[in-house]
């Protein structure tokens, strides 16, 4: 069974998105920011859905440990 943790993801503007994610999803989130821009929308998976993150906006991640 996955791992997952809170993981807490800033926008621009101010907005904060609270969620929890697997290892897995985190993992395919990081390298995607790391990427060197090419991508601009990432499907971030979930246990219950699939959500659309515009990268473009994305200012910090913070993961509990």
């Amino acid at each position: 069974m996955a791992q997952s943790a809170r993981t807490d993801i800033g926008f621009q503007g101010g907005q904060v998105l609270s969620l929890r994610t697997a290892d897995e999803a985190y993992k395919k989130l990081m390298e995607a920011l790391a990427d060197d821009g090419s991508a601009r929308w990432h499907a971030l998976e979930l246990d219950d859905e699939v959500m659309q993150l515009d990268l473009s906006q994305v200012v910090y991640i913070r993961r509990e440990t």
